[in-house]
């Protein structure tokens, strides 16, 4: 029988493909221990940030990275991006800009995203590692530095105008796409007087695309609720141009290999809670099928559910609550 430790095996930089609500089948890159990041969003479905910090590192082995990346790719899978994101802020990886410069260079035909709080963009030489990435996905849920505390309870270094500014030169500098995504929190961002300040910190950015976000998968903190789908629409009203981040998403990958089905489950799990359907899109396998080893795992209590708006997601066992 194999044991926890033997189960966890396997990449530990890449995890996925994953099903993206928003940019498809997407093979995730993660360059931090979990839960390394400059906030601890109230929000956040990897979890209560454990490493508060606003300092950049090589925090995992740049040349490992590499390695499992060129493994990964060595048989061209499809794939719609190759996306930094996990268990944290991926711009605290100070080589982040050699990992993107590699993929651009060897494997142009994959295009590559950053999803980031923006938080480090007022440092130039952050810009300069992260402006050769296809898409750059960050955020603003403030409108003022009262809010931004309240959501995103950032590192005390940080300063929310200077974020702002720094969004507002990487809207100047990035040479390929720009996306802002705003997540709503009823009753503590969504306000009029709030989303006017939030609209205007947006409209300096220049951003070709503004996506809304609501609660979907467990967050860190038991008290956030998701917007309905009504107030959502409200809020597009008020923000021009916006859109709402779409709810479903159809796979195109093929039937990976029964052998590591368990190593990729625990890759996608570790960095966020699924639902059985979202991992059913992600590995390219039938639900029934899927289910038998979800239960394996229950039973050894080695995974958990979790009971969400949207349905039971599944996740690693105390990993949900931050513990």
């Amino acid at each position: 029988m194999k044991t926890k430790e033997s189960l966890q095996k396997g990449y530990r930089y890449i995890f996925g493909p994953v099903p993206s609500r928003r940019l498809g089948l997407s093979l995730g890159i993660d360059l931090l221990p979990h839960k390394t990041c400059t906030l601890d969003c109230v929000y956040c479905e990897c979890g209560k940030t454990t490493h508060l910090t606003t300092k950049r590192e090589a925090y995992v082995e740049t040349d490992a990275v590499i390695r499992e990346v060129r493994d990964f790719l060595k048989t061209r899978p499809v794939l719609d991006y190759i996306t930094f994101s996990g268990s944290g802020e991926p711009t605290l990886h100070e080589e982040i800009g050699e990992v993107i410069r590699f993929l651009k260079s060897e494997y142009p035909e994959y295009a590559v995203c950053l999803l980031t709080n923006g938080t480090l963009f007022d440092q130039p030489q952050v810009r300069e590692a992260v402006v050769e990435a296809d898409l750059i996905i960050a955020s603003i849920d403030a409108g003022c530095a009262d809010t931004f505390k309240t959501v995103n309870r950032p590192h005390p270094r940080l300063d929310f105008p200077s974020i702002i500014e720094g969004l507002v030169k990487m809207g100047e500098d990035r040479k390929h796409a720009l996306w802002i995504e705003c997540f709503i929190i009823p009753e503590v961002n969504d306000s009029e007087r709030e989303f006017f300040q939030i609209k205007t910190h947006i409209g300096r950015v220049h951003a070709d695309k503004v996506q809304l976000n609501t609660l979907d998968r467990p967050g860190t903190e038991s008290w956030v609720t998701p917007a309905s789908p009504a107030r959502l629409r409200e809020l597009t009203g008020f923000l021009m141009g916006s859109e709402i981040i779409p709810s479903a998403f159809h796979s195109k990958i093929g039937q990976p290999d029964e052998s590591d089905l368990h190593q990729r489950i625990f890759a996608t799990l570790r960095r966020r809670p699924s639902t059985l359907e979202d991992l059913s899109r992600s590995l390219g396998m039938e639900e029934a099928f899927l289910w038998q080893h979800i239960c394996t795992l229950l039973d050894r209590e080695l995974i958990e559910k979790i009971h969400m708006p949207r349905g039971e997601f599944l996740a690693i066992k105390g990993q949900a609550t931050g513990v």
